[in-house]
């Protein structure tokens, strides 16, 4: 099978396709034939490393979201499995099977089926961003930790960087459980893709004073706050929170400190979490996929164009030239075509 591996951190040189035997399933695991991988900021992270040249052994084939088709499940597995469209997450998190390849090992745990009518762009663009959006919009203390229609009903949620995969997720996830959604962004043309995401509500930070415009919709605040520069947006983020209000950071902004102001939090009970959705509590992440699926289920969840996510995508060869175009923050959803 044709693969994509790297045997030591660097840049995108480091990628090289390679053909390699077809692994088997062992217990618990499936072996899908993978159609579509996703790319997320967390594989070109991984793969440069904190030192280059670090050597990486056994090789490691980047991709932790993708979809396919079951063909062989392992001992321990039940054989109706096999024939079954898939959505695959976490697949590359400390195993060295991602999706980047034709063929994938992955643990039956982490795969859920794929309805028929549902696209493999579809599929390997749910994973990373849409279970990250689920849990910054469950972490409130106040408000339910499952999701779908009614669930966020009477709540305001405030998605910072709209545009984005992880803020496109929130947006539709919230919608379809009846939030009123504010999305921030940076452009009229990034705008339009979070509107077509189906925000309610759309501010363009660049030209509108950010806090006033939030308080026109939301006077008694926002109950969630989906942020993905909280170093940028901690002051914001502060001024418009309401009582028992969450703000679920899901970025690092550069890697730049947070003040955070105590007293101003303190008054309105507000909690700040962080979110890392390959180490949140696993109750948290098969929550996140049994309401993503229920989502699809409900045709609730789109890509494209037309639901506020460009695709981009890129043939295996070209696998350097898609975590390129991630790392240089390519505005939606970046896909590599591995099957037909």
């Amino acid at each position: 099978m044709r693969a994509i591996c790297y045997s030591e951190t660097g840049d995108e040189s480091v990628l090289r396709l390679v053909d390699l035997a077809v692994p088997e399933p062992g217990p618990g695991q499936l072996r899908v034939r993978v159609h579509r991988s996703g790319v997320n900021p967390t594989d070109w992270k991984a793969r440069q490393g904190s030192a280059p040249g670090a050597p990486i052994d056994p090789p490691q084939t980047p991709g932790q979201d993708g979809a396919g088709v079951v063909e062989a499940v392992g001992p321990g597995v039940e054989a109706a499995w096999t024939g079954l469209r898939v959505w695959i997450r976490e697949a590359a998190y400390q195993r060295p099977h991602g999706t980047c390849a034709e063929y994938c090992l992955v643990p039956v745990h982490q795969v859920a089926t794929l309805p028929d009518w549902a696209g493999y762009d579809l599929g390997a663009s749910l994973g990373i961003p849409f279970m990250t959006a689920h849990r910054c919009l469950t972490v409130t203390e106040d408000g339910p930790k499952r999701l779908g229609p009614g669930a966020l009903a009477g709540r305001v949620v405030l998605v910072a960087g709209g545009a984005g995969a992880v803020g496109n997720a929130a947006i539709q996830l919230a919608r379809w459980s009846d939030a009123r959604v504010i999305a921030t962004v940076s452009s009229a043309a990034k705008g339009q893709l979070a509107a077509a995401a189906g925000a309610d509500v759309v501010i363009n930070y660049r030209n509108q004073d950010v806090v006033p415009e939030i308080r026109k919709v939301a006077p008694h605040g926002v109950n969630t706050i989906v942020e993905v520069a909280a170093a940028a947006n901690v002051g914001i983020d502060a001024d418009v929170v309401a009582a028992n209000g969450s703000i679920a950071c899901y970025a690092d902004d550069g890697g730049k400190p947070i003040n955070l102001p105590v007293r101003p939090s303190m008054v309105v009970n507000a909690r700040w979490q962080f979110v890392l959705i390959y180490t949140a509590p696993p109750a948290a992440k098969s929550r996140a996929v049994e309401d993503i699926a229920d989502a699809v289920l409900d045709r609730a969840i789109r890509v494209g164009p037309e639901a506020g996510l460009p695709l981009h995508h890129f043939s295996l060869e070209d696998a350097a030239q898609a975590h390129g175009a991630v790392a240089a923050g390519q505005v939606g959803k970046v896909l590599i075509d591995v099957g037909d």
